[in-house]
């Protein structure tokens, strides 16, 4: 069998405020006329420029590759250009490719991949969303407690068990900071009423991006200890994991970080300073599927568990769901609501979610298909990044 065929899809999403403003997927098809899908995580470029990024790789090393030989494909790929450390959009398109040969695998042999990489594990996967904007409101719910609690008593009375929401303010080119007394007062409000909205039923993620310093973070850390959050998402930037550990030995809150890393490299490093206790692999971008499967092993080794980001695609979520059926230290996914909405419409068949779980799909490969119509329909030619920090610095 060989790969035949490569097309990708830019996606321009009709809900931008839920997962980003595009996706982008990848269909790989093979001689014999099986088709796999994957999604790669774009955010240092838009979408369609990716999609041109991506086209050259295909062209160059993917055309002709045998798509059960993923470890090789996985090494040429990432070697090409010679570096053996390439950026971040080259790892993404990887990931992606990546994905769509193991959904070709496992759509030859019949298999959910999550079968052929130890086999399942859980039968169900607690999933976590944001809290989210929504029309009509009259202030922001990342900044209004008010509204964020109300927000989050809704959430929990529609199932969900866990909620994440990033009370910090705005995150700036000129990050990490040290927070104001104010932003200290305001995000410990936050997470209070939240607490008191929710009560014992439901776990508080707290989102940051890196905004901190060290010092910065230990300070809310220790305001938040007694509100009892699942996680403080990371406290510092993702370049110096002795600098998250230091945050991760001052404080009771397990640290999670992974959304920015990529490759069992990345992770090793942060496992080895023991900065985090919760890794957050987005499989878009840090190698794909078995890559995935890698690090949940290392972390297996320092008794860290998984929590699969997804701030982006369907698709992305759907390997998520593959890699966490599998892996005995499996903690919880994240899921954009109850995966409705576009993340619905641009499948198939849309994930299955009860009750704050999500089912594990029995179809083979990824267990999704692409919307190719709606897709099409909806191609994205814009060159809006997926996120944008603020240009000047914050909390001056």
């Amino acid at each position: 069998m060989k790969i035949s065929d490569a097309k990708t899809y830019p996606v321009k999403s009709r809900t931008p405020g839920r997962g980003g403003p595009g996706f982008l997927f990848v269909k790989l098809t093979t001689d014999s006329g099986i088709e796999g899908i994957g999604e790669i995580f774009c955010t240092s470029f838009s979408p369609c420029i990716a999609a041109v990024m991506t086209e050259d790789v295909c062209e160059r090393l993917v055309i002709g590759s045998d798509p059960f030989k993923i470890e090789r494909l996985w090494r040429i790929i990432y070697s090409s250009g010679y570096t053996q450390h390439p950026g971040l959009e080259l790892m993404a398109i990887l990931s992606g490719v990546e994905m769509a040969c193991w959904d070709i695998v496992g759509k030859e042999l019949g298999q959910p991949v999550y079968e052929l990489l130890g086999g399942r594990v859980h039968e169900r996967l607690r999933s976590y969303t944001y809290i989210y904007s929504e029309e009509g409101d009259a202030t922001d719910v990342y900044t209004d407690p008010d509204l964020a609690a109300e927000r989050a008593a809704s959430y929990a009375k529609r199932g969900f068990t866990a909620l994440k929401f990033d009370p910090v303010g705005p995150y700036s080119a000129f990050d990490p900071r040290q927070l104001s007394l104010e932003s200290l007062d305001r995000t410990e409000r936050y997470v209070r009423q939240l607490r008191e909205a929710v009560g014992g039923q439901v776990d508080l993620l707290v989102g940051t991006h890196g905004q901190m310093t060290p010092a910065s973070a230990i300070r809310l850390a220790r305001r938040l200890e007694k509100y009892d959050p699942l996680w403080l998402e990371e406290p510092t930037p993702p370049e110096n994991a002795k600098a998250m550990a230091q945050v991760a030995r001052a404080t009771s809150i397990p640290v999670a970080t992974g959304e920015r890393l990529s490759t069992k490299y990345d992770f090793a490093r942060v496992l080895e300073e023991q900065a985090a206790s919760i890794l957050q692999m987005n499989l878009g971008r840090c190698g794909g599927i078995l890559e995935a499967k890698k690090i949940a092993g290392m972390a297996e080794t320092y008794f860290a568990q998984i929590a699969p980001h997804l701030y982006c695609g369907p698709v992305v979520g759907a390997a998520n769901i593959q890699i966490s059926t599998c892996s005995p230290n499996f903690l919880i996914l994240e899921g954009i609501l109850e995966w409705g909405e576009f993340h619905a419409e641009i499948l198939v068949n849309p994930i299955e979610w009860q009750d704050g779980y999500v089912i594990p799909p029995t179809a083979p490969g990824l267990g999704v298909e692409l919307n190719f119509a709606l897709a099409e329909q909806c191609r994205y030619d814009e060159r809006v990044l997926h996120q944008n920090p603020a240009e000047e610095p914050q909390d001056q």
